[in-house]
């Protein structure tokens, strides 16, 4: 299909033939709790007649979505416990995350924010959230850097970028500055001119982590603007999530990391999935993620190797699943964070 503009109602697409007439109510309904937008360049790749269309599985809603199971949580990795002012998170010592905005130029199925973005969640950060959240960060001569989320920072106007690194400019401490986002993949027209120079601020080195999960969003377009930004002298790795039905097996992982690497994207993590609300038909075992990712050792280059990593729920931070990090007991894991503190996997509901 060639989808001309981005499709935000369960109408548009029915229309565009992507829900079955029959599943138009039950889609409705996820609708009514869930943000949905797809991308031209996205509802494109995706071929209707494929009802296991690793495009469609990750931007299309699902009736899966309205079941929630018991260890599921709104917030699944603690992003308000680790809050200080509206839009920063500091979970770890040397860095923050900058929520400046919580839209999306497309809202994937299984995100761990997907209660706080889209048109009903928290919203762009007002003049007075950001001017205390730079002061946060100014008042911290130990953030070195700063992580640009949300939310894709990218939906931003270059002028506001600019604004935003401006700013951050002014705070000596601060020397790297990172920006997450799909955009590149899902609207690679925007990676023009004008953005990339709004991402340059002097003294600070730039980073652009792209989220991609299946190698055929990488197309020749998301390619061509990932050059641009590497072009421009900013540096770029990836993040994906492992997921059923989309990449959770070894030739499509194998070709993903391939793909960033011949894009000169260095794969950086691999997320298990986060226990957000609704995506339990997303969620792999850990057995069976770490069987994935040693099917990656020896058959790929070291370059296009991820990190398979765990959010620790409660906003514990990231730990790497290895055979030390990550241990079974009692039917569930004992995990270790990166302060040596041991924590249930999945906690209690």
């Amino acid at each position: 299909m060639n989808a001309r503009r981005p499709l935000r109602t369960p109408a548009e697409l029915a229309e565009a033939g992507l829900v079955a007439p029959e599943d138009l109510a039950r889609i409705e309904a996820v609708a009514e709790r869930y943000a949905i937008a797809l991308s031209p360049a996205m509802a494109g790749l995706i071929d209707p007649s494929d009802p296991n269309d690793p495009i469609a599985r990750q931007f299309v809603p699902d009736a899966a979505e309205l079941t929630t199971t018991p260890e599921e949580r709104d917030d699944p990795i603690g992003d308000l416990a680790h809050s200080p002012v509206e839009g920063i998170v500091h979970r770890y010592p040397d860095r923050v995350l900058l929520k400046a905005v919580h839209v999306c130029p497309v809202y994937c199925r299984f995100c761990f924010r997907r209660e706080m973005v889209g048109p009903q969640g928290l919203g762009t950060l007002s003049p007075d959230a950001m001017d205390k959240a730079f002061a946060y960060v100014a008042a911290h001569p130990e953030i070195w850097e700063v992580i640009l989320t949300g939310g894709d920072p990218l939906v931003l106007s270059p002028r506001r970028l600019a604004e935003i690194m401006e700013r951050l400019a002014a705070i000596d401490h601060v020397k790297v500055v990172r920006f997450h986002t799909r955009v590149p993949v899902v609207e690679p027209e925007r990676i023009d001119a004008a953005l990339i120079a709004a991402l340059k601020a002097s003294g600070k080195t730039a980073y652009v982590a792209l989220h991609a999960n299946h190698p055929r969003e990488l197309t020749s377009d998301a390619r061509a603007a990932c050059a641009r930004l590497v072009d421009a002298g900013i540096v770029m790795v990836s993040q994906s999530v492992l997921l059923k039905g989309v990449n959770d097996d070894p030739e499509t992982l194998a070709a993903l990391m391939r793909a960033f690497v011949e894009t000169r994207i260095k794969p950086y993590y691999l997320h298990h999935p986060d226990l957000a609300p609704g995506t339990s038909h997303f969620r792999l075992s850990i057995e069976e993620g770490r069987a994935l990712v040693a099917a990656l050792r020896g058959r790929l280059s070291g370059l296009c190797q991820p990190t398979y990593i765990l959010d620790i729920p409660g906003g514990h931070g990231k730990a790497v699943i290895g055979a030390d990090a990550v241990r079974p007991k009692d039917g569930c894991y004992t995990v270790s964070d990166f302060r040596g503190n041991e924590h249930v996997y999945p906690p209690e509901p």
